[in-house]
């Protein structure tokens, strides 16, 4: 089979390369997959600065989607032919986040991800993919979606009413703002681009600013709400947003911290102990997490926004457009046919 890996980190060492294809041991599925989803993550990984230390060589990617085409003995749960998709942590099933379970990412080093055409999971390690949507759009679920829910749902307990901040248009902020209007909850988003913006109210933000010709974002924010701030931030600049999400959250609100797609000074302490605030941090999710994604997904015929579909041979050049910032929604690699 074909599959792509890193010998040594850098993105310019990527390199497609001839693997056997794994076999099904006991309670283990093969999955061939026909599509997977990038993550800032991937661009962290190849930089060496999500795991400086990872075992190599490594296969990259956490967001995948195919079909059962063999299964083990003692396999329950799935048969030939289902089509699923892995959870991003492999260990992580049920229940509160644990140590052990970050160890079992896939394309983060430890175990190998799924940019490739074969891979053998664990039946408990896989969750059905909704018959509706295509192998592209189902592989973009696992980390950016699951995030988003965990952020707005297991941990904001959203509700109605709401109002939630989305910085920028990526993937976990374009998902967070379709979940939030799921939640008949009101949407602030955030861009550098009026075209972006444009497009942020057409999936149904009800407020927009564009943070370059306006950056001091979270007192516009405040001028919206008229000065109480909004009930929720998804946090996805890192330490270069996390001060103006701080401050653009209302008194006893909620800061998700999902990214660190930019560097800064960080958090102003006393601010978040006279708001009375909770700076979260929001590190994907579980099985079950996806598996309640799912159904709410299903029951609103919820679409992924998909910016750009590479071709298998395309993968460097996904990483280079992610890299570039272009995107709006999800870039996704087609694997085979």
């Amino acid at each position: 089979m074909k599959s792509y890996e890193y010998a040594q980190l850098g993105l310019e060492n990527l390199t497609l390369v001839e693997r056997d294809i794994p076999t099904p041991g006991a309670g283990e599925v093969q999955v061939k997959f026909h599509a997977a989803s990038l993550n800032y993550r991937d661009l962290l990984f190849a930089w060496g600065l999500y795991n400086p230390n990872p075992a190599l060589p490594s296969v990259p990617f956490s967001d995948g989607a195919g079909e059962v085409t063999a299964v083990g003995s003692g396999v329950t749960q799935w048969q030939v032919g289902d089509r699923v998709s892995p959870i991003f942590m492999q260990g992580w099933l049920s229940g509160p986040p644990a140590p052990e379970h970050g160890a079992t990412a896939l394309g983060g080093g430890s175990i190998d991800g799924v940019l490739r055409e074969y891979a053998t999971f664990s039946q408990d390690g896989l969750v059905r993919i909704p018959d509706y949507l295509s192998y592209e759009e189902a592989a973009t679920l696992p980390c950016a979606a699951v995030t988003a829910w965990n952020a707005l749902v297991c941990v904001g307990q959203i509700k109605a009413g709401d109002t939630i901040l989305t910085l920028g248009t990526g993937g976990v902020s374009i998902f967070a703002l379709q979940l939030a209007k799921l939640h008949a909850a009101k949407v602030i988003a955030t861009s550098s681009s009026d075209e972006k913006l444009a497009r942020v109210r057409e999936l149904g933000a009800d407020e927009t600013i564009n943070y370059k010709t306006t950056p001091d974002w979270d007192k516009e924010v405040l001028r919206l709400t008229g000065k109480a701030g909004v009930d929720h931030v998804v946090e996805v600049g890192g330490a270069g947003t996390l001060p103006r999400s701080i401050n653009a959250a209302r008194v006893g609100g909620l800061v998700s911290v999902i990214g660190v797609l930019t560097q800064g000074e960080g958090l102003d302490s006393m601010k978040v102990l006279m708001k009375s605030l909770r700076v979260q941090g929001i590190f994907v999710g579980s099985r079950e997490m996806s598996e309640a994604l799912n159904r709410a997904v299903i029951q609103a015929q919820l679409k992924p926004v998909i910016d750009r579909v590479f071709d298998f041979d395309e993968a460097p050049a996904a990483l280079k457009y992610l890299h570039s910032g272009s995107h709006f929604g999800k870039v996704v690699v087609r694997i085979g046919s």
